[in-house]
Order: C-alpha cells, then sequence, then structure tokens
C-alpha cells in the first residue's frame, strides 16, 4: 500500500531492518528490494509511530539535487 494523499515519486516499500537510537535523534535502516534506506528522524517520532525491527514502513524520497561522481 502506498501513500496517496502525499506527491511524492520515490517512495520504496520495506521493513525496519535497525534502528540506532539516540536522545533527540534516530537512525532508522529501512530494507527495501533495493537495498537499505537510511533515514535520521526525531527520536518522538520513532516513538509516536511505534517503529521496531520488522515494522513495514514506506520510505518517501525528497530531493532537490542529485550528484554524481566517477569513481
Amino acid at each position: 500500500m502506498a501513500i496517496q494523499a502525499i506527491n511524492v515519486r520515490n517512495q520504496f516499500k520495506g521493513q525496519v531492518k535497525e534502528i540506532i537510537r539516540g536522545d533527540v535523534l534516530s537512525e532508522v535502516d529501512v530494507q527495501t528490494p533495493w537495498g537499505i534506506v537510511t533515514s535520521v528522524i526525531t527520536t518522538r517520532s520513532v516513538d509516536e509511530l511505534q517503529l521496531k525491527p520488522g515494522s513495514d514502513v514506506v520510505a518517501l524520497v525528497k530531493a532537490t539535487e542529485v550528484s554524481i561522481a566517477k569513481l
């Protein structure tokens, strides 16, 4: 199920793989079919969303710029 009320093209369905909690901010790793997407959100949001490893989520990616560097 995709979120329909938000106009974001890049939606990645997945499951929370790991949460690294901090006092104010937490790092949330989401396992998607295309790899891991990492988000930094408030710890309050982690608690309010009741996120835990295994939770089904949608990572919404909004970027105004994508840079490319040659390896």
